[in-house]
C-alpha cells in the first residue's frame, strides 16, 4: 500500500524559523508520530553555508549584505554556499531513510517499517534531482544531471556552459531522517548569485525558469509540479495539510 506523505505550502518563511520546524517535524517523524512530510516555502534574502563551506565563496562584505538585507547562516547539509530568496521554491523533504518509521494512512499512529531506501543517502539525492527534472519537464522544461555534480541544469543560449536551475544540500540525522533540501529558481532576483560562488563552482552559471518561459507559470503552477512529480519519484499519496 502506498504510505502517504503531507505537504506543507509555508510562503515566506525566515531562515532560521524554518531550520527549527524541519528539526522539530524530523523528530516527530522519527519516533513514528508524524507521516514523512514536504515543506515548500519561500525565504528572505539568505546565503547558507554547508559543511564544505568555504569563507572566501561568499563575495560580497558586511556593508553590502546589509544593504542587499541578505542573512549568511552556517548549517549542517552537505554542499558549499548557495542562495535563497523570493522567487526560488525551496523544498525540505523530512523522509525516513531507513531503521526509523513512519506512520500510514491506514493505522494511524501504529509505526509501520518504510524501507525507503536503507540508508541509500546518494541514491536518495539522485531521487531529488529527478524530481526536479520531472517537475521541469511537465512546464516543458528539458533539464539534466552533470556528471559529478549535485543538482540539475540546463542548457539555453544565454548561458556558454549548462546553467544550474536547481540547487541540492541534505542533511540526515541521527535518526535517519533527512533534513534540507532542494532550491529550485522560479523567478528570483539573480543579482543576488554576484555575492557568492554558489557551490564553489566559479564559471557555473545560474538560471531561472524566468529566462525560459514566456509565459512563467505562476508559483502555485510550479509547486503542483513538483509535488506530482515527488509523489511519483517516492511512490507517496501526497496530502497537502
Amino acid at each position: 500500500m502506498t504510505d502517504i506523505c503531507i505537504v506543507e505550502v509555508l510562503g515566506m518563511l525566515a531562515y532560521a524559523q524554518a531550520w527549527e520546524y524541519q528539526k522539530r517535524l524530523s523528530a516527530q517523524i522519527a519516533r513514528g508520530e508524524r507521516p514523512p512530510t514536504l515543506l515548500l516555502l519561500e525565504h528572505p534574502h539568505t546565503y547558507t553555508f554547508g559543511r564544505r563551506g568555504q569563507a572566501e565563496n561568499l563575495l560580497w562584505d558586511e556593508a553590502e549584505l546589509q544593504r542587499r538585507g541578505v542573512a549568511v547562516y552556517w548549517v549542517d547539509r552537505g554542499g558549499d554556499v548557495t542562495y535563497h530568496g523570493p522567487g526560488q521554491l525551496v523544498g525540505y523533504p523530512l523522509l525516513p531513510l531507513g531503521g526509523v518509521y513512519t506512520v500510514s494512512e491506514t493505522e494511524g499512529s501504529k509505526p509501520e517499517n518504510k524501507p525507503i531506501p536503507h540508508a541509500d543517502y546518494v541514491g536518495y539525492v539522485r531521487r531529488l534531482e529527478q524530481i526536479i527534472i520531472q517537475a521541469l519537464l511537465a512546464l516543458d522544461v528539458q533539464a539534466h544531471t552533470l556528471a559529478g555534480q549535485t543538482g540539475v541544469w540546463v542548457d539555453g543560449k544565454q548561458w556558454s556552459a549548462p546553467a544550474k536551475i536547481a540547487a541540492i544540500g541534505v542533511k540526515v540525522d541521527v535518526n535517519g531522517v533527512t533534513q534540507h533540501g532542494f532550491a529550485l529558481n522560479v523567478n528570483p532576483d539573480m543579482s543576488y548569485w554576484q555575492g557568492i560562488i554558489a557551490c564553489g563552482l566559479k564559471d557555473a552559471p545560474a538560471a531561472s525558469l524566468a529566462e525560459l518561459l514566456d509565459p512563467l507559470p505562476d508559483f502555485e503552477t510550479v509547486y503542483r509540479a513538483v509535488i506530482s512529480a515527488f509523489g511519483a519519484v517516492f511512490d507517496y499519496q501526497m496530502i497537502e495539510a
